[in-house]
């Protein structure tokens, strides 16, 4: 298999404009509740140290590691924690920040396993939601895009780990050699 980047989806300008956008909405929203932002790893890292550095409130930042996709580039949709976050939830605001929303099922997972450490909210920021390829309906309450079925990577999401250090989101195009 040899893989070549198609196109570039979206670039360093407007990925920075987005992410900015994103957190002066949260900034609003959150202003009062000291929220506690959880970055699912790996593919998030980038995106969420990008947006709270453009979110001027009191916050907390924890860590939660999933797996799902090995690396394939279909979810196998089995998802487990290979690293749990280390704050209590309880009666925290909760923001969930994740890369990309693809079948929803590691959401749908995470929701639910976190819900059951009752936080007073547990809400969603994904920098890309690819509604197409859902088979699980989450409710994702912050988006950065929209895009079509495309395989992505760069600004953090990669392709067997490979790719994440692009300053853009590029389509990668697979194809047998």
């Amino acid at each position: 298999m040899r893989e070549t980047i198609e196109q570039q989806l979206f670039s360093v300008d407007e990925i920075a404009q987005r992410v900015q956008e994103l957190g002066q909405q949260l900034s609003l929203d959150y202003a009062q509740l000291d929220p506690l932002v959880v970055v699912v790893l790996k593919g998030s890292a980038v995106f969420a140290s990008d947006l709270i550095r453009h979110m001027p409130i009191s916050l907390q930042v924890d860590y939660i590691g999933t797996s799902s996709y090995g690396d394939d580039t279909q979810s196998s949709g089995q998802v487990r924690i290979v690293k749990d976050i280390e704050v209590n939830l309880l009666g925290r605001h909760v923001l969930i920040v994740e890369d990309i929303v693809d079948t929803g099922l590691t959401l749908q997972y995470l929701l639910a396993t976190l819900g059951l450490r009752e936080p007073a909210s547990l809400k969603i920021c994904a920098l890309l939601d690819k509604p197409s390829r859902r088979r699980a309906e989450v409710p994702v309450d912050y988006v950065g895009f929209s895009i079509d079925d495309h395989f992505v990577i760069g600004y953090g999401l990669d392709y067997a780990s490979r790719y994440r250090q692009l300053p853009f989101i590029g389509v990668l195009k697979l194809e047998e050699e």
